[in-house]
C-alpha cells in the first residue's frame, strides 16, 4: 500500500491552550452530547423491563383496611321498628402466588428480548456518536483546508493581477489580461467569503457535539497510510452485515417480541390458577365490641368464557404486527447489505481516488510552473496562468476531501456490520498529529 503524500497544510485556529485530536473530541462528545445522554438514559429504562417481566411470576402481597359506619332500621312483621347504629373496621393481608398464568411467562420472555433490544439500540447510539463526531471533525478540517486553498488562490491571483497591470503599463500586455485577472480576483474574493461562512457553520456543528469548540484540531500526518478493508472481499462484508448489523439485530428482537405477543394474546383464552392466602381481623362496635380473626388459603381458578370478542381481536392485532415486524426485518437486512456494499466501495474507490489526486497534484504544480514560465517568455497568456493556479488549489482541496471521505467510509463500513468501536476511532486518530498555527 503506497503512502499518501500529504501536500496540504491544514490551518489551525487561534488558542494553543484548547487543542484536541479526534479521540479527545469523541470523549468530550460522549460526556456532553445531549443525544447520547438521552440514549444512555433510555437504555437504563430499557433494562428495567427484565425485573418488570419477572414480577409477573413472583408472589404479590397486599394489605387492605376498612372502617364502615352502619345505620340500619329493622321492622319485624307485627313488631316495633328497631334502629341500629354501629361501626365495623378491620384489615386483611393477602398473599397471591401465580401457579399457571401462561401470558406472564410469555411476558417474561418478551421482557428479556426488550432488554436485548435496548442494549442494541444503545450500542447503535454509541456508533452513531462516533460517526457524528468524526464527520463533524473532518468537516471542520475540510472547511479549513478549503478556506486555506481559496486564500492561497486569492493571493496568487492578486500577484498575477499586479503583474498584469505592470506589463500593461509598459506595453508588453493587453488590457484584456488585466480585466481577466481582475475578474478572477473578484471571483476568488466571493469564494473566500463563502468559505469563511462554511467554516464557521462547521465549527458550530462540532461545538454542539462537544459543548465547546477546541481551537486547534489535529490534522492527518504527511506520512499517513490509508489501508484497504480487511477482509478485502466484498461478499464477506455483505454476509456479516446481513446478520450482525445493529439495525438487523434490533429488528430481529422486535420480530421475536411480536411473535411472542401472538402467544401472549392467545393465552387470554387459557385458564389461570393462583394460590391465594388471606389473614385478617374485623371488629364490630354494636353495644359491645366483637372481635373476629380469620385465616384461609386455597386455590383460585379463573376460566375466561367471553369478553365481547376482545381477546380474539387482540390476537388478530398481534398477528398483523408480527407480519409487519417480519417485513421490517427483511427491510433491515436489505438496507444493511446495501450499506456494506456502498461503504466497501467507498473505501476501495476512495483509496484509488486519493492516489489519483496525489498524482494530479504533482502534475498541476508542474503545469502551473510551466504556464508561469510560458507567460514570461510570451507563449502563454495571463488566463492560462490563472487557470493553472486555480486547478492546483482545486486539486489540493479535492485531495483533502477524498481523504476525509475515505476515512469516514472506513468507519461507516465497520458500523454497517455492527463492529464499529472506540478502537477503530483510535486507529484513525493515530493518523493525526498536532499542527502549528498558520
Amino acid at each position: 500500500m503506497k503512502k499518501i503524500a500529504w501536500l496540504l497544510a491544514f490551518p489551525l485556529f487561534a488558542s494553543p491552550l484548547s487543542a484536541a485530536d479526534l479521540m479527545q473530541a469523541y470523549q468530550e462528545a460522549r460526556d456532553n452530547d445531549p443525544v447520547f445522554a438521552a440514549a444512555r438514559a433510555t437504555v437504563e429504562a430499557g433494562r428495567e423491563k427484565a425485573p418488570q417481566g419477572r414480577a409477573g411470576l413472583l408472589p404479590s402481597l397486599s394489605l387492605s383496611g376498612n372502617t364502615v359506619w352502619n345505620d340500619s332500621e329493622v321492622e319485624p312483621q307485627g313488631g316495633t321498628r328497631v334502629k341500629n347504629q354501629y361501626n365495623t373496621n378491620g384489615y386483611q393481608l393477602t398473599l397471591s402466588q401465580p401457579l399457571f398464568r401462561w401470558q406472564n411467562w410469555v411476558a417474561y420472555d418478551q421482557a428479556k428480548l426488550q432488554v436485548a433490544q435496548a442494549e442494541a439500540n444503545f450500542v447503535q447510539a454509541r456508533q452513531d456518536l462516533i460517526l457524528r463526531v468524526a464527520q463533524a471533525y473532518f468537516d471542520v478540517l475540510y472547511a479549513s483546508e478549503n478556506l486555506s486553498a481559496v486564500r492561497a488562490n486569492k493571493e496568487a491571483t492578486a500577484q498575477q493581477l499586479e503583474l498584469a497591470k505592470k506589463t500593461f503599463e509598459v506595453g508588453t500586455a493587453t488590457i484584456t489580461d488585466t480585466h481577466e485577472a481582475q475578474a478572477r480576483f473578484d471571483l476568488v474574493t466571493a469564494q473566500e467569503i463563502a468559505a469563511e461562512s462554511e467554516l464557521e457553520i462547521r465549527r458550530q456543528s462540532l461545538q454542539i457535539l462537544l459543548g465547546r469548540m477546541p481551537e486547534n484540531l489535529a490534522a492527518p500526518r504527511k506520512d499517513a497510510v490509508l489501508n484497504p478493508p480487511e477482509p478485502n472481499r466484498l461478499q464477506d462484508w455483505i454476509s456479516a452485515a446481513e446478520k450482525d448489523a445493529l439495525p438487523v439485530q434490533i429488528q430481529l428482537a422486535q420480530a421475536e417480541i411480536a411473535a411472542r405477543e401472538v402467544d401472549k394474546q392467545r393465552a387470554g383464552h387459557y385458564p389461570t390458577v393462583d394460590i391465594v392466602a388471606n389473614r385478617g381481623k374485623a371488629k364490630t362496635f354494636n353495644n359491645t365490641a366483637i372481635d373476629s380473626e380469620y385465616s384461609n388459603i386455597g386455590l383460585q381458578l379463573n376460566i375466561p368464557l367471553f369478553q365481547g370478542g376482545l381477546t380474539t381481536s387482540r390476537q388478530r392485532e398481534a398477528g398483523a404486527n408480527r407480519e409487519a415486524a417480519r417485513a421490517g426485518l427483511e427491510s433491515a437486512r436489505r438496507n444493511a447489505t446495501l450499506a456494506a456494499r456502498q461503504y466497501y466501495l467507498g473505501v476501495t474507490n476512495g483509496l484509488a481516488q486519493v492516489n489519483a489526486l496525489k498524482a494530479a497534484l504533482i502534475s498541476s504544480q508542474s503545469a502551473l510552473e510551466s504556464n508561469k514560465l510560458g507567460y514570461e517568455v510570451g507563449v502563454r497568456i495571463n488566463i492560462d496562468v490563472l487557470n493553472a493556479e486555480n486547478q492546483l488549489y482545486v486539486t489540493r482541496r479535492d485531495l483533502a476531501k477524498a481523504t476525509f471521505d475515505t476515512l469516514m467510509a472506513q468507519l461507516r463500513l465497520k458500523a454497517a456490520v455492527g463492529a464499529l468501536g472506540e478502537d477503530d476511532l483510535a486507529r484513525i486518530n493515530s493518523l493525526l498529529e498536532p499542527r502549528s498555527v498558520q
